[in-house]
This record gives structure tokens, sequence and C-alpha cells, in this order.
């Protein structure tokens, strides 16, 4: 069966991100490898990922200010941002000798991938109408995910030099830069805008209430997310030793099962669910889900290892399934000339949240134990659910001139204002 020029679009961009965002926990999964060799606590540790979130904000906010994402040809930025972040990723692997010379280059690291993240999801959007923009989303967030824990599943097979992993998750970030430049193109529904960078469109998420709700609802939803995906196998090696358990059960692959394939599984459903059903509805299901799960984490911190299993398999799938929802929501409130600046501000935002709780997780740890520690991210999705179940927007339904991804563009960006304005109107 022959796939249609938007489809393979679409698998161009998602695998991009696969291959692109590996290198976004390289050395994170390889952090007690460094802790011995380098020396370094806990705290140390930490910066390793903290210090990627603190560059992808800065990468972003610069972005948005200068409007980046909707002035320059998306495929361009979006290869030069991956080989940026795999050169930086080749030069811990091949000069690292401690976290002086790892956290900046890590920060580098979350700089360029501000170039990755939020413009596969624009180029998402300009190939997929309203009808299926959440199921698009869908696949595309189930590759950043994928891309991301794909380090704990190189770990989950045994001892690896951490070099080799490194430079391994710099190549997979290269091939990305090489299929971006070379086989991916924007769709008809996106708008480039060379010109003057004008900095008031990246505030233009809050400038109505709709796009106000629904980047609220992120903001909780990035509280709890990636705080999870980082502290979750200490929470795992944690309750394996206070329930005595001697077995050597791969605490990777069981990180992988969560983070990897549950989290894939997770936003194929949270996709279908929000063209199905309406994105609140989508969003507030995975929100009360996830956060049932964080209120849960101290009944099944030293539960035998397959009730642990299903635990964090459902905690996985269900703290990623709402994330392509709100980039879905926000792609169909913001005016549809600077719906990269858009998602690339929320992003942003979102992702400085993440350095918050990653840093908070451990002092928690310490002061309640690992067996608590994962109870101070349930006030993120609580908050999220509030906001979406606020949001009382009808669902999406195709229109008639979205029917053929042939028309123009300005045809189709005016349906995009219309639908904006509905959303005002209604919320």
């Amino acid at each position: 069966m022959t796939l249609s020029r938007s489809n393979q679009q679409r698998a161009l961009v998602a695998l991009v991100e696969v291959l692109g965002l590996a290198v976004w926990f390289s050395a994170t999964a390889v952090a007690p490898t460094l802790r011995s060799e380098w020396g370094i606590g806990a705290t140390g540790a930490v910066w390793l990922t903290a210090s990627v979130q603190i560059g992808f904000v800065t990468g972003a906010i610069t972005s948005a200010v200068f409007n980046l994402a909707d002035r320059v040809t998306p495929q361009k930025l979006l290869a030069a941002s991956a080989l940026g972040a795999a050169a930086c990723t080749a030069a811990i692997a091949f000069f690292a000798t401690g976290l002086g010379s790892a956290v900046p280059m890590r920060f580098l690291t979350g700089m360029f991938l501000a170039g990755v993240y939020p413009v596969g999801m624009k180029l998402m959007a300009s190939w997929s109408e309203s009808a299926d923009r959440g199921r698009a989303f869908g696949i595309l967030i189930g590759a950043l995910t994928l891309g991301s824990a794909l380090p704990h599943l190189i770990s989950g097979f045994g001892p690896l030099p951490w070099r080799s992993a490194m430079l391994a998750a710099a190549i997979l970030s290269t091939t990305a830069a090489v299929v971006a430049l070379a086989m991916i193109r924007p769709g008809p529904h996106l708008d480039i805008r060379p010109g003057a960078p004008d900095p008031r469109h990246a505030l233009a998420l809050f400038a109505e209430r709709g796009s106000r709700l629904v980047s609220l609802g992120y903001f909780g939803h990035m509280w709890e997310l990636y705080a999870l995906w980082t502290w979750l196998s200490t929470f795992i090696v944690a309750g394996r030793e206070a329930r005595g358990d001697t077995t050597t059960a791969p605490t990777g692959l069981i990180a992988f099962g969560a983070i990897g394939v549950a989290g894939v599984i997770g936003c194929l459903l949270g996709g279908w669910a929000s063209d199905r059903f309406g994105r609140p509805p989508a969003a507030v299901l995975a929100l009360v889900i996830s956060g049932s799960c964080c209120v849960a984490s101290p009944l099944f911190f030293a539960a035998p290892t397959i009730i642990l299993v299903a635990f964090v398999l459902l905690w996985g799938a269900a703290v990623i399934a709402d994330s392509g929802v709100f980039s879905t929501a926000l792609s169909e409130t913001t005016d549809a000339r600077f719906v990269g600046t858009a998602l690339t501000a929320q992003t942003g935002i979102g992702f400085l949240l993440t350095v918050v709780t990653i840093q908070l997780v451990p002092i928690a740890a310490e002061l309640i134990g690992w067996h608590y520690a994962l109870l101070i991210l349930a006030p993120g999705p609580l908050i999220g659910a509030v906001a979406m179940f606020t949001l009382n927007v009808p669902k999406q339904h195709p229109h008639p001139q979205e029917e053929s991804h042939d028309q123009q563009p300005h045809a189709h960006n005016a349906v995009r204002r219309s639908d904006s304005a509905t959303l005002t109107h209604c919320c």
C-alpha cells in the first residue's frame, strides 16, 4: 500500500523526532557510571539533566522572541538544530572529564533541541487537517517519547562504556539532521513569514482565554512529566531495596517500558481520543489518571515487581497521553501565522517548570524518603485538569474546505482564524 504524501511526510517528521531527541537523556542514562568515574554526588548528577532543560528554555525563549520557527524554513532549522545537538553530545563523548566540561555542553544541547521539538510540531501541523490533527500530534509526541527513552533501552541491556553510549546518541541525532534536510518539506497548511522579528508574538498564547487555559493545562502536565521520567528508575531501585528484593530485574528495561513503550501507546490513544471526543475531555482524563498515580505512588513503592511494573506502565501511558492534545489545541487557537512561535513559547515555559520539579524530587526524597517523594508532582495534573475542564470546546469536525491537501494555504488559514474566533466566543 502506497502512503499519501501527507502520511509520508508525517512519518518522516516522527522519525526525525525519534532520532534527534535520543540525545536528551543520553547523559542521564549513564549517570551511575559518571558518578563513579567523576566522583560526583546525586546533586551533581541532577545537572546532567537540568542543564538540558535550562538550555531548552533559553533556546525556546530566543527562538520565540525572534520568531525563528515562523521566519526560517522549518526543515533547515530542524536539521541545523539536530546537527548542533549531535555535535555537543559528541564533544562530551570525546573530551569531557567532569561536570565542569559536561554541563556547558549539555546546556548547549538543550538550546539546540529547542529547534527540534517545536519545529517538528509545526511541520506536523502543516501536514494535518483539524479533523485528524490530534492523532498526528499523538504520533509526534509518541516519537519524542520513544526517542527520549532510547538511552534507557541501551543501558537496560547491560554495562556499556558511557562514551560509546553518548556517541551512539550523537550519531542518531546526526542521522535526524540528514533526513530532515534531504527528505522533509513543509505542508500546505503552513505560513512562513520572512521579515523583521516581533517579540510580541511570543506572548500570543496569553492573549485569549482559550489559549491561556490550554497553556495552564500544559504547564500542569509538565510539572509532572519530566520529573517522573528523570527519577522513575531511582524510585524503582529504592522500592526494590525497601522490600529487600535481591533479584536483578533490569531497571533500565522497566523504565524504557514505562517511558517508551507505554508512553507511545498513551500518545496514540490520547491523539485518537482528542479527535473522537474533543481536546478537553481527552486531556482531563489523562491528567486525572496520571494525578491519581502520583497520589497512589506510596502504595506501590514496595510492591512486588510484577505489580509495580503494571503500575508504572499505566502511569507512563497516562503522563504523556495529553501532551499532544495541548499542542493540537494551541495550534487551533492561535493565529496561523505564528503557530511556531506560540508552540515554542509554550514549551519553553513548560520546560522551565521541569527544572524546578527535577530539583524538588530529590530534595523531597531526602526529607521524607523516596516512598513519598513523587507526591509533590500531584498538584500539576490537578491544576491542569481543572483548567482543561473549564475549557468547554466542542470536538473538532472536518470543514468542507479542508477535504483536500491541495488547497491553498491562505484558504486554510482563513478557516483556522475562524476556528480561533469560535473558540474565543464559546469560552
